[in-house]
């Protein structure tokens, strides 16, 4: 449950963080109108990235709006984070929103032929046959891209032109329903035409190398036949021709393409990169690619932006780029990095370090002395023997014993030989002692039983913990253990009961001996002659002496008593200080984890020293908050409050407080304000005066950054040659061009680099990120291609139909 809040905030504080930062940073905005269309089941769960990605970076990205065309049954599913409501299955006139509000209502679903629960041999053939056999599919769609195109005009405020529409097409290459491709991508482009004067159509084809997994070899068959189709829709002779245009009355308009490519430009995205590496993020790089690219072909450019000599993107130098010597058109792909500040990385860093400030404040305590613990709680010698000596009647009431009804009226004379235990029997039998008993030695019980210590000291040791410096249960947890030394209240309470034992037992044989002496040799007034006033002063002395040295060891079994209670109160108390003290180090262990984990171990120049650097930020935080509001303000009904009384409630109760001080006062602090370039450069410096490194400067910081960045963008495809005959690369920053590190970047290698650089402009405080694209490559350099060739080749001659059209209208593999 710890984890879960302490995740929950971090989580919690860098969209916060992020929300914040993104108002400061000034965005791009998109100069045509832009639409996304997500072909197939598989793509589900890009559609959400996609956009949000796309809200993060565009000004105008209120306008966007967005096609799901996929079978009924999948437009809802949980992985697009999107709920869909489907309606008739073959009603392609249900446009949908994909969500309650915002956003999510401008995702419409597009209903196609259901995928699931058909043969995985003919599953392809049998979509394409489905769809062009049943109207209503073809119906649908027309009635959804004319309403949709209709939308698009409602936000016409937004954009600069209405000229060009710019449509990304997104796919996933094992998906059966791309085998509609060419159908749903001239079909859009045709209603789309009415209204715009151009559309410029881009293909996204996913490859999720991860997921193939036990069906690798049927994923890699699909794979494959979509990558054949598509180099065909790419020839640069490709023509197409179907009635796709439908009326509201059912007459159909033919719909003709070519000869040309289908495609503006072709991207081809994996999970797996060009060294052969799974991508830790998986397809999520692949999402920030098509948003940034999209961004890069369709961005405003301000005229006062200070990046216009830095080389902005060109669409015709990049297509021309990636063109052969033959003429023959590439295929493109990219690479994705960011550097932002680590916000979830330093709200887990400032919750261990605040809490162990926290706790080595509550250790901290002050110098007290074993006497002063003694008098604090109550366990003096003198305040013992006090307390025990108000747990006894009035010592007074002895006197009223010779009141006593004697047995008979015994002589002094029958009395003299006795000893004193002997002439009180014969006086009075066990009358007594059942009078000690019952008015002094029970009611002193009593009193003792309705002892408690321990709520006693409940509201001494609550206004304790808000002293300064406070007692808290770590001083507690010393002072209370059974072996403490000098400085143990229990150690010193147990030796003074030993000598308490030691003196009931000395008093008992003394009242025992004098019991034992003879009535003749005691010291009492004897009146000759008048042998009943003897007797009265001999009944007088026995109760002063006999009962009052019963009084005081009473007294004495009492204070025992007293303090067999307070030994049982102590173990008590030291039990329940020792567990808050187990609670909070196993908190702090796990905070501290918590935090270790989010930053890993990966030595990256962003993870370095965070938590260095931000134990003497948050250090340095908490102490000025305690200068300006007075010492123990922590401990405060306004921030932590008693956290003794909070471990009561659990370690998840001090947690979730905890997660409120940090959220509140300390991370809204002018230290956790910095540029990242400046919070970067003070994190690669602070430990440099515990540990003599040298000092990092600012140009190593900067060379460290720009490898890493450039490292992290590596191209999201695997190639057979990983410098293929006619690579092109242009590589793209976004950040402000004016700050220091794009300024270094600029120069890092302009003498010997062989790609194009450009900058997109963006005023930023909060990080800085790559994109680099590189085509030229066929598809036969795909290794994706090559390995999937035999599986091709093998489940096709298996009866596999893996093709809506037949074999004489595909290209020949290559």
């Amino acid at each position: 449950m710890i984890k879960a809040q302490a995740l929950t905030y971090a989580q919690q504080y860098a969209a916060q963080e992020e929300a914040q930062r993104s108002k400061g940073d000034g965005r791009s905005s998109i100069h045509y109108p832009a639409l996304f269309l997500f072909l197939g089941d598989k793509v589900a769960p890009a559609i959400g990235p996609v956009l949000d990605s796309c809200e993060r970076k565009w000004d105008n990205a209120g306008g966007i709006m967005a096609l799901h065309a996929a079978s009924a049954g999948s437009t809802g599913q949980s992985g697009s984070g999107i709920q869909a409501q489907a309606g008739n299955a073959h009603d392609g006139n249900q446009v949908q929103p994909e969500g309650g509000s915002g956003r999510r209502e401008r995702v419409l679903a597009m209903t196609l032929p259901e995928t699931a629960g058909r043969d995985p041999r003919t599953v392809r053939q049998e979509l394409y046959r489905e769809f062009h056999e049943d109207s209503r599919f073809l119906a649908g769609l027309n009635r959804s891209l004319r309403r949709l195109s209709n939308s698009i005009a409602d936000y016409g405020r937004l954009y600069s032109s209405f000229d060009v529409i710019h449509l990304s097409i997104v796919t996933r290459v094992d998906d059966p329903l791309n085998v509609l491709l060419p159908e749903v991508a001239l079909l859009a482009r045709a209603v789309l035409s009415q209204s715009f004067k151009s559309v410029q159509t881009d293909l996204y084809a996913l490859i999720n190398e991860r997921e193939q997994g036990d069906n690798f070899g049927y994923s890699s068959s699909v794979g494959l036949a979509f990558l054949r189709e598509l180099d065909g829709m790419q020839q640069s002779d490709y023509a197409f021709s179907a009635p796709l245009l439908v009326t509201e009355d059912g007459l159909s308009i033919p719909v003709a393409h070519g000869p040309s490519p289908l495609f503006d430009l072709v991207y081809l995205l994996s999970d797996k990169n060009e060294r052969g590496m799974m991508s830790a993020h998986g397809m999520d790089d692949n999402y920030e690619i098509i948003a940034h690219i999209s961004l890069l072909k369709n961005r405003v450019r301000p005229a006062t932006d200070t990046a216009t000599g830095h080389g902005g993107y060109n669409n015709m130098t990049f297509k021309s780029g990636i063109r052969g010597s033959s003429g023959r058109q590439g295929y493109a792909s990219a690479g994705f990095s960011a550097v932002r500040r680590p916000n979830r990385q330093i709200a887990l860093a400032v919750l261990a370090h605040a809490f162990h400030y926290l706790a080595a404040k509550l250790q901290e305590g002050g110098t007290v002395s074993l006497r002063e613990r003694q008098a604090l709680l109550g366990l003096s010698a003198d305040s013992l023997r006090e307390r025990a000596a108000s747990l006894l009647p009035d010592e007074a009431g002895i006197e009223e014993m010779t009141g006593l009804m004697s047995h008979g009226r015994p002589s002094y004379s029958e009395l003299k030989p006795l000893s004193l235990l002997e002439a009180e029997t014969l006086l009075f039998g066990d009358g007594g002692q059942a009078y000690f008993r019952s008015n002094f030695a029970d009611v002193a019980s009593r009193r003792a039983a309705a002892l408690d210590p321990a709520r006693e000291w409940a509201a001494l040791l609550a206004d304790q913990e808000k002293a300064v410096p406070p007692l808290t249960f770590y001083q507690l947890a010393e002072w209370t253990a059974e072996q403490g030394g000098g400085g143990s209240v229990l150690h010193a309470l147990r030796q003074h009961m030993a000598g308490l034992r030691s003196a009931i037992l000395s008093a008992q044989e003394e009242l025992d001996q004098l019991y034992a002496e003879s009535v003749e040799r005691q010291p009492f007034q004897r009146v000759p002659l008048l042998d009943k006033r003897t007797v009265r002063n001999f009944i007088h002395y026995l109760f002063a002496s006999v009962y009052g040295r019963k009084y005081e060891l009473l007294r004495m079994e009492s204070e025992l008593a007293l303090c067999l209670r307070y030994d049982a109160a102590l173990e008590q108390l030291h039990a329940d200080s020792k567990a808050k003290v187990q609670t909070m180090e196993a908190l702090e262990e796990d905070l501290r984890g918590l935090a270790l984990d989010s930053i890993g171990r990966t030595g990256e120049t962003v993870d370095q020293n965070i938590m260095e650097y931000y134990r003497t930020v948050t250090e340095e935080v908490m102490r000025d908050i305690e200068a300006r509001r007075g010492p123990g303000i922590f401990f405060s009904e306004r921030f932590m409050g008693s956290i003794s009384g909070l471990l009561r409630q659990g370690g998840a109760a001090v947690a979730e407080r905890l997660t409120q001080l940090c959220r509140l006062e300390l991370l809204t602090a002018e230290p956790f304000a910095l540029p990242f370039e400046e919070e970067l450069l003070r994190r690669a410096n602070v430990a440099a005066a515990y540990e003599n490194r040298e000092i990092v400067s600012r140009e190593e910081l900067f060379k460290r950054l720009y490898r890493s960045l450039e490292e992290e963008a590596s191209i999201n495809v695997r190639l057979f040659e990983y410098t293929q005959e006619h690579r092109h690369e242009e590589k793209y920053f976004f950040g402000d061009s004016g700050s220091e590190f794009l300024r270094y970047a600029f120069g890092a290698d302009e003498t010997t680099r062989i790609y194009r650089l450009g900058f997109v402009h963006e005023q930023r405080r909060s990080g800085v990120e790559k994109l680099n694209l590189m085509g030229g490559f066929h598809l036969e350099d795909l290794l994706y291609y090559r390995n999937g060739k035999v599986y091709y080749e093998t489940y096709a001659t298996s009866g596999y139909k893996l093709h809506g059209i037949g074999e004489e209208e595909l290209p020949k593999l290559r």
